[in-house]
């Protein structure tokens, strides 16, 4: 029977941070939805409720990225987000055939967790993705729309204010298509429960024998 190793992973400031952020992104994408599609005669949301709690959740995010930003450049979980170009390209088709292949044949991750790596390398890019360029344009532009006053009134043509605002929705959608695969993917691995776990306690828990290909 293999043996199990806990690998401490998640600090405590980034386990409150992850659901801090969980659920200001689950405000946002409501509220966000909600003055987008809602019916003026019933809408989900109240719009200037919607707008008020989108706002809010907005400003209260953007304190929270801050938080994990230093915590990237200043704690020791920033060397997870180091992203290595040598063998990326193989790495990363290694890691697509698994998601589209290997999963569903029991086949085994080809790049396990270990103290020295916690995302493999499709995680590792889309994370980097996410919180390092698409999030940033979500508050640079959702910041724009709360004072639109500071948006440039003409850019070739087009109402700046329309392009601000869509801009500002693309990003959103991908964020929201973001959580919706990293749901998916917690069910992967050992067990849910396993993985839902380790954001809870800070351990992930290993398997000796568990093979890594490089």
């Amino acid at each position: 029977m293999a043996k199990s190793k806990r690998l401490y992973l998640y600090p405590f400031w980034l386990r409150i941070w992850h659901h801090v952020n969980a659920v200001l992104m689950i405000i946002l994408i409501i509220t966000g939805l909600s003055m987008q599609y809602s019916n003026p005669v019933y809408p989900v949301i109240r719009f200037d409720l919607a707008v008020s709690w989108h706002n809010l959740a907005g400003i209260l995010l953007t304190v929270s990225y801050f938080i994990f930003l230093i915590g990237v450049l200043f704690t020791s979980i920033g060397r997870y987000y180091v992203i290595k170009t040598e063998g990326l390209a193989v790495s990363f088709a290694k890691q697509l055939r698994y998601y589209l292949i290997g999963v569903f044949r029991g086949e085994k991750n080809p790049f396990q967790v270990t103290e020295k790596r916690k995302f493999n390398p499709m995680q590792l890019i889309t994370y980097n993705l996410i919180m390092h360029a698409i999030t940033p344009i979500t508050f640079i532009t959702g910041w724009a729309l709360i004072y639109p006053e500071t948006i440039v009134l003409n850019v070739f043509g087009y109402s700046g204010i329309m392009l601000t605002s869509l801009v500002h929705t693309i990003a959103g959608f991908l964020i929201s298509i973001f959580l919706i695969i990293h749901l998916y993917v917690i069910t992967m691995g050992k067990s849910t429960r396993e993985n839902l776990k380790s954001i809870i306690y800070g351990y992930h828990e290993t398997h000796e024998g568990d093979e890594e290909h490089e």
